[in-house]
């Protein structure tokens, strides 16, 4: 066996040792959260299942009532739960990286594993609070650090730890803000800074890197290109967008 086979050898047990440790880890610490999560509930319907109702019908209507609000109560338990757990193991995406995907190196594992944990509390949770006071603790409980009254109608907001919104920041439905991008075989991150009063329209993409000045209007269905500095004040609009007034 030459050098190289070996050393190739090596390093594809590296990946695979990498790839199937951080499947493994996804499994457990979203299993852990996920359980924890649900427990409440488990403990509500204990206690309603033991309940001696005045007839089978009664119970019946206090069961199917209670759906929904348990439902709510295991999603709220995860928004909470979920930032913790990926505080606790050191998850987020790395600032200002380029990461290469073909190594598969701990940084971009880290980062996948924090996109997992984002996409899950999207799924179970994202579409009862978005756009609540309560979907933006979420979001800055997971890394974003946001100002006051940050309203964010979107379930398409990523890489949280990237994200940098002054006060009275609106971002509205189906917009897409990502702390990330995949060029050439490279995951890149950059953060995503707006200023106090940055308004965007719905449908509208802002890619890594782009700072956005207070009181900056972004129309809808609109593209800001990464790298992007738009002025404070100003009404951008397009594909890319460009300054109106």
């Amino acid at each position: 066996m030459t050098p190289d086979s070996s050393t190739g050898r090596t390093n594809r047990l590296t990946v695979v040792w990498r790839v199937a440790w951080t499947a493994v880890t996804i499994c457990i610490v979203q299993g852990a959260v996920c359980g924890l999560a649900v427990l409440p509930v488990m403990l509500l319907w204990s206690r309603l299942i033991g309940w001696q109702g005045p007839d089978p019908a009664t119970r019946l209507l206090v069961y199917s009532l209670m759906v929904a609000p348990s439902y709510v109560l295991f999603a709220v338990f995860l928004m909470g739960l979920s930032p913790l757990a990926t505080k606790l193991t050191g998850w987020r995406t790395p600032p200002r990286a380029d990461m290469r995907i073909a190594d598969l190196g701990w940084p971009l594992l880290d980062w996948v594993r924090y996109m997992v944990a984002i996409h899950i509390v999207r799924f179970f949770a994202g579409t009862l609070f978005r756009g609540s006071p309560l979907w933006t603790a979420y979001l800055r409980l997971n890394g974003a650090r946001l100002g006051r009254r940050v309203y964010v109608n979107s379930l398409a907001v990523s890489d949280h730890s990237q994200l940098t919104f002054g006060d009275d920041v609106v971002i509205g439905s189906d917009v897409h803000v990502s702390g990330h991008t995949v060029e050439g075989g490279l995951v890149k991150t950059a953060p995503v800074r707006l200023g106090d009063r940055v308004t965007i329209g719905l449908g509208t993409v802002v890619n890594i890197d782009v700072e956005a000045g207070p009181n900056c209007q972004i129309g809808a269905l609109s593209l800001v290109p990464k790298h992007s500095r738009l002025d404070g004040g100003a009404v951008y609009v397009g594909i890319p967008v460009a300054r109106l007034t």
